[in-house]
């Protein structure tokens, strides 16, 4: 049985755990139609021409762990930012973690989808919100609308900022030979209002992961998101990450990617601008080395007049690693004196690692302000030489220029705590020492 028809058959042992008189029963089912036509997605497609999902379909991964599992704080502590006092939601191989999170509804929700799909005191907000930004047409998107339980349910009323950042961390113990985990995250912050989420997925042993996830945001009128993903996996994780965000009048949205680890990374982040005066913000950094792969696919919609977006993705290459980066803008006739930036800049350390980068135009009105540019080269040989004739070795001055050359990506972190984790994290991935471990 190959990985398609397993999870066809697993969706009937997933109803039978599940309310069917739901409202959410019929969008799954749906779901799990649109994915039983489609199927994964193959290279055949224009969007997923430089990713192969070959490999990953003969894997045979378990649908639902076969047992919970409890980890000690002291053992995974590592993997949370433990320098500030924030929220905290865990699940461990797709299942809360009481233990380990701490949620709170004190003026603000900060709990679990489950709890959000099943109670009635959300059921509002839920008919207002779920699934109505997600892609009902994206295959993978689909699947995981299918199998939508468990993950972060976010709700920040207008004027309310939670008391500390929020971190969403999926963990997966091994205890499965091989393990696929689909979390369906839903972040709704109102009028006025401000958020920052830092979500992370990690893997703590070599046994096969592979992560189908699911992000909707919504920013209404004047509210300020900031999310931050940390993908530093082991070399046996794979995961693809669908993020969908509709933004409203005079809104700021910012996310930040950080890809340094992981078999296979695809990332779909896509901004839809549904009002006047707001600003999308996309930025990334990603270094790779042996056999990984990461692929960036972003999209910003301008649909509206006088809003701003802006795209700065830098990537460092190196061993047999193959890196992607498709970036669309569309700008609607009626979206006048848009100002929409885009830059993909890229080096290679190795004769072996390979970019396939493709920025895109698609402009409908006459008013605007619009960019976009990709470069792919090596390292400045007059910067490398001006080190080295300061006394700095060759293989430390590669370092420190490869280090400048993706740090600057760090100035619009806006928690100091994470800026300097992420800092480390690059220089110890580059080699450049900074007294560091993680």
């Amino acid at each position: 049985m190959d990985l398609k028809d397993k999870l066809l058959s697993s969706f009937l042992a997933f109803e039978n755990n599940v309310d069917l008189d739901h409202p959410v029963h019929d969008v799954r089912s749906e779901a799990i139609k649109n994915f039983e036509a489609k199927g994964f997605p193959s290279k055949k497609e224009e969007a997923w021409k430089y990713t192969s999902l070959n490999n990953i379909q003969k894997v045979d991964f378990s649908i639902f762990p076969k047992q919970e599992n409890t980890l000690e704080y002291k053992d995974i502590k590592q993997y949370f930012l433990h320098e500030i006092d924030t929220y905290k939601i865990v699940f461990i191989d797709g299942v809360y973690s009481s233990y380990l999170s701490e949620t709170t509804h004190d003026g603000v929700d900060v709990c679990l989808m489950s709890a959000a799909l099943t109670k009635p005191q959300y059921k509002q907000v839920i008919d207002v919100y779920f699934n109505k930004v997600a892609s009902k047409d994206e295959s993978l998107t689909t699947l995981n609308t299918a199998f939508s339980k468990e993950g972060a349910y976010i709700y920040i009323p207008k004027n309310k900022v939670p008391k500390k950042p929020i971190q969403i961390l999926h963990l997966a113990t091994g205890t499965e030979a091989a393990l696929m985990l689909q979390p369906r995250n839903l972040v709704i912050v109102e009028e006025n209002a401000e958020v920052q989420i830092i979500e992370r997925h990690q893997s703590l042993t070599g046994n096969e992961v592979l992560t189908n996830s699911v992000t909707e945001i919504f920013a209404a009128k004047d509210a300020n998101v900031d999310y931050y993903k940390v993908q530093n996996d082991v070399n046996t994780a794979s995961l693809i990450d669908n993020t969908y965000i509709s933004q409203k009048d005079k809104s700021i949205v910012r996310v930040h990617t950080f890809s340094f680890g992981g078999k296979l990374t695809r990332n779909n982040l896509n901004f839809y601008q549904n009002g006047e005066y707001m600003d999308s913000v996309l930025k990334g950094v990603t270094i790779l080395g042996e056999k990984q792969h990461v692929d960036h696919h972003t999209l910003v919609h301008h649909a509206q007049p006088n809003c701003e977006s802006h795209q700065d993705y830098k990537g460092i290459f190196g061993e047999k690693s193959t890196g992607v980066f498709n970036g669309k803008i569309i700008v609607d006739k009626i979206a006048q004196k848009t100002n929409a930036f885009q830059q993909n800049n890229n080096i290679l350390i190795s004769d072996k690692a390979t970019i396939n980068t493709k920025p895109q135009l698609e402009i409908f009105a006459d008013d605007v302000k619009c960019s976009h540019g990709c470069t792919i080269g090596q390292l400045d040989e007059d910067a490398l030489f001006y080190l080295q004739s300061r006394g700095i070795p060759k293989k430390e001055a590669t370092a420190l220029l490869m280090y400048a050359f993706a740090n600057n990506v760090l100035e619009s972190v806006r928690i100091p705590e994470l800026k300097t984790r992420i800092n480390k994290l690059i220089a110890k991935k580059l080699g450049v020492r900074v007294g560091f471990e993680l």
